[in-house]
């Protein structure tokens, strides 16, 4: 028997039982795949493995409780965004619990009783709050993630009483440790829930990339607008095409957009999520090829799918012609199943080939919450002597990482990585070059 001490998380939508019952079944399909899409990734990129999906609700370990509230933070701050422009009945509001413990570890299921008290804390959970036990609180590291005394709770089937902790709202006084204190008397939240502390973190996030993120969810919803999203997805194409006049793009006499050298469909995307959150709309938001649309599926599907999802997007990337977009699509599949040696390896190709969407995604590992992962991506920006890395290395070289050499992580303990020294040495190339 397999055992290991693990962050236990759950996560469900508020009333998704009472919505089911006044929603057609394509409408329910359409915001499981909304919230499937708005959250998984966040799990992964925060070092999560999303053991089951069962309608609403997740189950996701962790090995470090730390990162385990971080992306129930990401995750809170990303509905946010994606609330502000979703109609009424697509809204999302769920809420996060997360336990840690020792568990029963199986292929992909997990058992004990850490798991049972995570259960239930999750039903004590409010919606749109992250709430911990005061065994995360006591494992995590605080000077990272804000805490705030909830009370102590007698939960059915546990015995004894348990201290809960909430993350509380921004804006944060800056303090470390921050201690239980009695709840303040929080003024209207105008912006995120949690100030974005932890979705900044997330590589290929920040404000173009989260309203991007979010556009791409409501794109979800664009069948139920038929004709009306069309209509506003044009206008909000020549709107963008204005927009981004100083670099030259243009709408060509067939309707698509050209994008002139340097200007990717990622960075393009980011102008176009900005722009539909300010108009308020849901339109329909640029998807990417039948290849990045099965790779996203794969990426957040359950584990008993993932093979035959794998597959099929397999066979979409063999069929693109040019030979720098196929290796950045083979590298994101890499990516989306763990692999970061063979995604990086695939990225260089793409890079080498031109592809400039492998040069952005190269740039935004440097902000991956995994040491070693920002550390390949620095080296191989030095290799390359990618100029345009040069402000993501500046930055990872004056602040690097928590789990760096040196830092409060177990990992840069264990293993001695230092993605600060990769990020110096990668502008020293640059120069050289």
């Amino acid at each position: 028997m397999k055992t290991a001490n693990l962050a236990i998380v759950f996560t469900d939508i508020k009333g998704f039982t009472e919505r089911t019952s006044r929603q057609t079944h394509e409408q329910n399909q359409r915001l499981l795949q909304t919230h499937n899409a708005l959250l998984a990734p966040l799990f992964k990129a925060f070092g999560g493995r999303i053991l089951k999906s069962i309608g609403d609700a997740f189950l996701v370990t962790f090995e470090s409780p730390t990162q385990a509230v971080l992306s129930g933070i990401a995750i809170q701050d990303r509905l946010w965004h994606y609330n502000l422009s979703a109609e009424e009945d697509s809204r999302l509001h769920v809420r996060v619990a997360v336990n840690v413990g020792e568990v029963r570890v199986e292929s992909s299921d997990v058992f004990g009783e850490p798991v049972n008290i995570a259960a239930r804390v999750e039903g004590i959970t409010e919606a749109g709050e992250v709430f911990f036990t005061e065994a995360v609180y006591l494992a995590m590291n605080k000077a990272e993630v804000p805490s705030q005394e909830v009370g102590t709770y007698e939960l059915k089937g546990i015995p004894g009483k348990i201290r809960i902790f909430r993350v509380p709202k921004a804006p944060y006084r800056v303090e470390a440790p921050l201690l239980p204190a009695p709840p303040p008397v929080e003024p209207a939240v105008e912006g995120p829930p949690f100030g974005n502390i932890a979705l900044s973190r997330v590589p290929e996030t920040g404000p173009g990339q989260e309203l991007a993120a979010t556009a791409a969810a409501l794109g979800q919803h664009a069948a139920a607008l038929g004709g009306r999203a069309k209509s506003l997805g044009g206008q909000i194409l020549e709107g963008a095409s204005r927009s981004f006049s100083p670099l030259k793009a243009r709408l060509n006499p067939e309707g698509k957009l050209q994008l002139p050298a340097g200007l990717t469909r990622r960075r393009l995307a980011l102008g176009l999520g900005g722009l539909a959150v300010v108009l308020g709309v849901g339109v329909v938001a640029f998807r990417g090829s039948a290849a990045e649309r099965a790779i996203s599926d794969f990426e957040s599907a359950a584990p008993s799918e993932r093979n035959a999802l794998e597959v099929k997007a397999r066979k979409l990337i063999e069929q693109e012609k040019n030979a720098g977009v196929q290796s950045y699509l083979y590298g994101r599949l890499e990516e989306a199943d763990g692999s970061w040696d063979g995604a990086l390896r695939r990225y260089r190709t793409a890079i080498k080939a031109g592809e400039g969407d492998a040069e952005d995604r190269l740039i935004g590992l440097m902000e991956h919450p995994k040491c070693a992962v920002r550390t390949a991506a620095a080296e191989m920006a030095g290799e390359l002597r990618l100029s345009s890395a040069r402000s993501a290395l500046k930055s990872l070289a004056a602040s690097g990482g928590p789990d760096d050499k040196g830092g409060s992580g177990a990992l840069g303990r264990l293993f001695n990585c230092d993605s600060r020294r990769a990020a110096k040495s990668a502008l020293e190339r640059l120069k050289d070059g």
